[in-house]
């Protein structure tokens, strides 16, 4: 999508400019008028912050302005005071101005300026803060690098890890940056689907929503067929008629199986071909020896995971503590595959998973981090056969609090391989032939110990969201069967609160060891945020108390106020989009959802590569044989966390993108047909309608919504007639008809049917009151409707 630069101004009044082919670094910025040894404003505080974000952490900036003692503390109550205010942020362990970049970002390099430099942009950036900043590449190396090796080269469609500079010259890009690592080198090429013509050539039908029709020659379609799924360059731009492309590559058919996971797996360059080098070193791989191990092979660990697992990470047992020192307390005992055996720092198996950075799930195909001889043999808890594991024993008090814990490098031997379903039936009074001799010694003393942690973990009172979440089951060809929400069961929880407790432990090991690691954060909602959520809760008479330190149990309330009624549903989806993102990071802020602030992924080395880094820390620190972690990685964390962090985002949209294209190639013959849908978005250009029984989210443009004027009303989440006072709100239950179907954009387009509703009171007193900055939209009366997005 084309992207222009946003209007920046800083604190002088002056707009950044351009740099010139040389660039320039953050130490050319005309410095400030410094006294030191005194409290600068707080005007000059962030003036400081947006010129040099790479010395924007507290620490720096007492440095930077010679502050010590009583000074330093009157810093950090100004600082807090700018975060409670929505002036800075934090941003691992920086500050940022809001809506500013980091000080190092991963960048996709998407085209050049006039004079020929390479423009990159983040490569994920939040919608709400509109348009994502461009920055100018440097290509060549500063003259601090001179004598430290060749600065890395990168082209365009590549995606880079960069350290990002405020810009100082006029008329061009807000920031210049620094190439520190090439992530991922991509032609810039584009994908669609190629229809041929009579005569020959044909055309291309893109696969973004927001994509455009090209014309392809006779002589430039690479032999491509009708129905082939294509990757194009763009030949020629005209002023007028569509665009010329090339076909460079054909990607298969999209009439496949398959096929619709594919275009995501190339549209967001996500690897799915595992080089010959890594294949054979997987191949060559040998089971792990007793070396450095305990045998805990007579223990019976099981497995408990979804039916169609085919690889097995997590193996868990529990029993009573036999301490008399700790009357009713259990001790919980979780095996993780022991991945950092196989996979060795700087290693073709290594660098090739930290280039995915994560497995991706599609309902038609998994894109492993790890070749199947590592993730579904050698490091898969398979029933039966030795494998080996890092465990960690937990022991709980009776009230759930956990008193302590040790690690341990193991060679084990899973009991069984059971299903969530599986287990839970046992429980319920239904043991089959494989539960039934199990159920007194390991699934009961299971759930027992569930029972006490979980006491734990309502005193703790995490973020306790209900959100559904859809499974679609394929048919034999690859398009939808059906869309069904599983139950949620009691199995389900046991592990994820097993899980969650042995990612506490990781943490807290490696700290009290002063061992870097990555940590999983995750920040509390934004003021602005907290803002938004407070004014739509008021239009449902809900109250969210004001101020910067609210905790998850804050929110608990408000989803327990809303259960059972209307709007539980709407409350809920609220506050998810209130909420942060959590991200990697080796500086610790904790994570917000959980109540919990010391929290590192361990659990799944199998499928992320953050796990994996905390393994071979646990390893190294702890004395547990080879493979632990490396010099060079602990001084590469910063970049690391920030690399799998962004890979994490790459993963779930690309995912996502997979569901709406299927969803909607299922339902593209059924245009003209009514749905029950609900309000599950609201917009100045029109209403998001999610089908509950599908999944599926479409779009009602408000140019289709009736011959009244509409206006948008962002606190209550509304778009409502000036005339009749009729309206939507986000939650509505309606009836929609399907107007059009795109299924290579996965895009949905309805007709709303349902009759607008009595705006409550508030909502018609801000028609009054507020149209002169409310962001009024009215309908015209003849516009074409826009494609559906989401």
């Amino acid at each position: 999508m084309s992207r222009t630069p946003r209007d920046r101004t800083n604190l002088a009044g002056r707009r950044p400019g351009k740099i010139g082919r040389a660039g320039r670094d953050a130490s050319a910025v005309e410095p400030l008028n410094i006294v030191h040894g005194t409290l600068p404003s707080r005007e000059v505080i962030l003036r400081f912050i947006a010129d040099h974000p790479q010395k924007a952490s507290k620490r720096e900036l007492a440095k930077a302005f010679g502050l010590k003692g009583d000074s330093r503390v009157e810093l950090k109550h100004m600082l807090q005071e700018l975060e409670q205010e929505g002036m800075l942020q934090k941003s691992r362990k920086s500050l940022i101005r809001p809506g500013a970049l980091p000080p190092v970002t991963v960048l996709d390099i998407t085209t050049r300026d006039k004079d020929g430099d390479l423009i990159g942009r983040p490569a994920e950036w939040p919608e709400e803060q509109g348009v994502a900043p461009a920055v100018a590449i440097r290509q060549q190396s500063p003259a601090g690098r001179q004598g430290k090796g060749k600065a890395p080269v990168a082209g365009l469609g590549d995606r880079i890890l960069a350290k990002i500079f405020p810009a100082v010259d006029r008329g061009g890009p807000a920031y210049t940056a620094r190439i520190i690592k090439v992530i991922d080198r991509r032609r810039g090429a584009a994908m669609g689907v190629f229809r041929s013509a009579p005569g020959g050539g044909g055309r291309l039908l893109p696969i973004e929503r927001r994509g455009e029709e090209m014309v392809i020659d006779p002589d430039f379609t690479g032999g491509a067929k009708d129905g082939d799924l294509v990757e194009i360059e763009v030949a020629r731009l005209g002023r007028f008629g569509l665009p010329r492309a090339k076909v460079l590559s054909v990607v298969g058919s999209v009439g496949s199986e398959k096929a619709i996971s594919m275009i995501a797996i190339h549209a967001h360059g996500i690897p799915h071909v595992f080089p010959p080098a890594v294949i054979a070193e997987a191949e060559a791989a040998k089971p792990a020896t007793m070396a450095h191990r305990e045998d805990w092979r007579n223990m019976p660990l099981i497995t408990i995971d979804p039916a169609d697992a085919k690889d097995h990470d997590d193996a868990v047992y529990a029993e009573l503590d036999p301490s008399p020192d700790n009357p009713g307390g259990v001790i919980v005992t979780v095996a993780i595959a022991d991945v950092s055996w196989y996979v060795r720092p700087n290693s073709p198996l290594d660098r090739e998973a930290l280039k995915r950075g994560n497995s991706v799930y599609f309902p038609d195909r998994v894109v492993p981090m790890l070749p199947e001889r590592i993730s579904n043999d050698l490091c898969s808890l398979k029933e039966g056969v030795d494998r080996p594991a890092l465990a960690v024993r937990m022991s709980f008090s009776g009230e759930g609090r956990k008193i302590g814990h040790t690690f341990h490098r193991i060679m084990m031997k899973s009991a069984a391989k059971l299903s969530y379903q599986q287990a839970q039936a046992a429980i319920d009074g239904s043991p089959d032939d494989k539960t039934g001799p199990m159920l007194e010694a390991i699934l009961k003393p299971l759930w027992h110990a569930y029972g006490v942690m979980k006491r734990g973990r309502d005193r703790r009172q995490p973020l306790e969201l209900d959100m559904p979440e859809r499974k679609i089951l394929l048919k034999s060809d690859g398009t939808v069967d059906r869309v069904f929400v599983p139950p949620r069961l009691d199995a389900h929880k046991l592990i994820e609160e097993m899980m969650i407790q042995a990612n506490v432990c990781a943490a807290e090991t490696l700290e009290k060891k002063r061992q870097p690691l990555v940590y999983r954060i995750h920040d509390g909602p934004t003021l602005a945020k907290q803002e938004v959520l407070r004014e739509f809760l008021a239009t449902l008479g809900i109250s969210l108390a004001k101020g910067g330190n609210v905790r998850a149990n804050s929110f608990n309330g408000i989803l327990a106020k809303a259960e059972g009624t209307a709007h539980q549903t709407m409350v809920n989806e609220m506050v998810l989009r209130s909420q942060s993102q959590a991200i990697y990071s080796p500086e610790n802020i904790g994570h917000f959802g959980l109540n919990l602030m010391k929290y590192a992924h361990f659990t799944s080395p199998i499928r992320r590569y953050a796990d994996l880094i905390v393994h071979r820390a646990l390893v190294g620190s702890l004395g547990f044989g080879e493979g632990g972690i490396t010099p060079d990685e602990e001084a590469s964390l910063d970049d690391i966390a920030a690399e799998i962090s962004t890979f994490e985002r790459r993963a779930m949209a690309a995912e996502r993108e997979t569901i709406d294209r299927l969803i909607a190639h299922h339902l593209s013959t059924r245009v003209g047909e009514e749905f029950a849908g609900r309000v599950s978005g609201v917009t100045k250009s029109g209403l998001f309608i999610t089908l509950p029984d599908y999944g599926a989210d479409g779009f009602v443009p408000i140019s289709t919504l009736g011959t009244d004027y509409f206006i948008y009303d962002e606190a209550h989440q509304a778009l409502s007639g000036e005339k009749t006072g009729l309206g939507y709100r986000l939650g509505d239950s309606v009836t929609v008809k399907l107007a059009e179907a795109i299924p290579l954009a996965g895009a949905l387009r309805f007709e709303m049917l349902s009759e607008g509703r009595e705006m409550p009171t508030a909502v018609r007193s801000f028609h009054k009151a507020g149209r002169r900055n409310s962001g009024q939209v009215r309908k015209k009366p003849g516009t074409r409707p826009p494609r559906g997005r989401r």
